[in-house]
């Protein structure tokens, strides 16, 4: 009971108050006897695990989510995909973010006075990893920010400081990230906790997050440097041959679609359950009864709830490999004019991700699951944009926001698309030998047949392989929350984002002979569903603006560039 009752101290320790550096009551601090051996370490550490992204922050609004990109829309306009958010009075994702970095110091401060016997060098390096991750959120979400390696009193100078530039921020993520992987252990102490591969993992992300972010800002120097670091932090992941992509041969060319529904009981035609699954490197661990997803994710996900893009839909190469403007052949692009003709011979995982007009699908109703009931499946009918999702809807009999299955906070398969971008950009050019090992490993997870992308294919086919690069990105980690900050370092969120989301193409074809709804829906001069419209983009939207309460609290900060009116 002692010890129980100092976990719940320790794990309470923390308090935040309504502060941009947000401070913990002092005397919750005062107790030393709170951090005097490795358990109370850990205690304190095992809090951080719960900030990471979880599906209520990718599938619902989440400053991440596919939903504020081009992506998709939905009957109500996102504000900040459309381009009119304004300045909030307060904003969690900002305060929470400077509450968290506190966390972590306070375990940093009190392992340098630590003399118990026993080693913490395990939860240190957690502690750098969390203060790592709350930095890089704020570094993408609000770009400069005030650094602070240790716990902030009300009269600390730095609650009045000016923020300091991303680049310092960055220097601090990439140090406390490499000084992390140095003490994690290669295979977690218990499932789910933090190794050396995770902080390889998430340096990569960082390191290419920042270096394509300076080169497409033309500071070529500082994002050679760092896209080389995000390059070898990759290979590091890769060469040690921890993890692999998802594909029994037992699922076949649908192993995509199980990956992410993937639970500890029946949930897949093979039977296989998450100890299959060797890709998630750091995951939001959930399950049913013990701790289930808690937001309606398969409802919120399945079929025509998201209004997805034209735009992305035509991302999907055909079975050549090839784009589908270079693929008009017999075996090649379909054309639209039945409404699963443009399904055919594409890369499997548009099938995968996507239901098709006419297929037949379940949900997680005792009338229509799969598994665990007598129902039977639902047709699909078109609906939405035309385009309807499946991917995160499960097929078995739960009820909603109860689903198990895991979060990939990160996976494998990032890890191999961030390597072979941070080789193309760090060098202008990437050999076949980097692309077997990284691109077309996630291109032919499912797709068998389809050539693999090399020097010589781009070239015979004309192929930009910088597009092709980022193509297969936005395929591969499409709804999981990483469009919006590509556009974003990419430098092309301001061409994109504006542009009209479309749904498919209606007039001329059989969705105009067989939906009816679809007549009423304005159609654009190709004669495709305009789902939203009046978008736009200035270069202010690039970051969030810092919110008011905390200019009020330190006028210091200065406002973002474009929203100082």
């Amino acid at each position: 009971m002692k010890l129980y009752k100092k976990a719940l101290l320790i794990m309470g320790v923390g308090l935040s108050l309504s502060s941009c550096l947000d401070l913990d009551p002092q005397d919750q601090l005062a107790d030393g006897n709170l951090w005097s051996t490795p358990s109370d370490f850990e205690y304190f550490a095992n809090t951080f695990y719960g900030w990471t992204r979880d599906f209520k922050d990718v599938v619902s609004d989440g400053p991440h989510s596919d939903w504020r990109s081009d992506l998709m829309t939905s009957k109500s306009v996102n504000v900040y995909s459309h381009g009119n958010n304004a300045i909030p009075t307060s904003d969690d994702n900002y305060t929470k973010a400077y509450d968290h970095i506190r966390r972590t110091n306070i375990l940093l401060e009190k392992a340098q006075g630590y003399g118990g016997s026993g080693s913490i060098a395990h939860y240190v390096a957690e502690a750098k990893f969390f203060r790592a991750y709350s930095y890089f959120d704020l570094l993408q979400l609000y770009g400069d920010a005030i650094i602070t390696t240790s716990p902030l009193d009300i009269d600390s100078p730095e609650m009045n400081a000016k923020r300091n530039d991303r680049s310092e921020v960055t220097d601090l993520i990439v140090r406390d990230l490499q000084e992390a992987a140095a003490d994690l252990p290669e295979t977690p102490d218990e499932e789910g906790r933090l190794t050396c591969w995770a902080a390889y993992a998430f340096l990569s992300r960082v390191a290419l997050y920042e270096g394509t972010w300076q080169k497409f800002r033309n500071n070529e120097e500082r994002a050679h440097e760092l896209l080389d670091i995000a390059a070898k932090a990759a290979r590091e992941v890769i060469d040690g041959g921890k993890y692999e992509l998802f594909k029994p041969a037992s699922l076949g060319t649908e192993a995509y679609r199980y990956l992410f529904i993937l639970e500890d009981v029946q949930c897949n035609p093979a039977g296989l359950t998450k100890s299959a699954n060797k890709e998630y490197i750091l995951s939001r661990r959930h399950d049913e009864a013990l701790y289930p997803i808690g937001t309606n994710v398969t409802k919120g996900c399945l079929a025509n709830t998201m209004y997805i893009n034209r735009k992305f839909v035509n991302m999907y190469l055909t079975q050549n490999g090839l784009p589908i403007e270079k693929d008009t052949g017999n075996d090649g692009f379909q054309g639209y004019d039945d409404m699963d003709s443009e399904f055919e011979n594409r890369d499997n995982r548009m099938a995968n991700c996507l239901l098709k007009p006419g297929q037949q699908y379940w949900n997680n109703t005792s009338q229509n699951c799969r598994w665990g009931g007598s129902g039977k499946p639902m047709t699909c009918e078109p609906a939405g944009s035309g385009y309807m999702n499946q991917k995160w809807a499960t097929e078995r009999l739960v009820n909603d926001e109860y689903e198990g299955y895991d979060y990939p906070v990160i996976r494998y398969a990032e890890v191999l698309l961030n390597y072979a971008e941070a080789v193309y950009e760090r060098d202008g050019q990437i050999s076949d030998e980097d692309l077997n090992l990284s691109l077309n490993e996630t291109r032919r997870r499912i797709n068998p047949d389809m050539p693999a992308l090399t020097n010589e294919f781009a070239g015979l086919y004309g192929l930009d392989l910088r597009e092709e690069i980022r193509r297969e990105r936005t395929v591969e980690l499409y709804n999981e929350g990483f469009r919006i900050d590509d556009l974003k370092r990419w430098a092309t969120a301001e061409v994109e984002m504006p542009k009209d989301i479309l749904g498919v193409k209606y007039t001329g074809t059989e969705f105009e002979e067989e939906w009816a709804d679809g007549k009423a829906v304005a159609k654009d001069a190709d004669g495709c569903l305009i789902m939203e419209t009046g978008r736009s983009w200035g270069t202010k939207n690039y970051l969030l603006p810092i919110p008011a309460d905390q200019l009020q609290l330190n006028p210091n900060l200065g406002q973002n560039q474009g929203w100082e009116n």
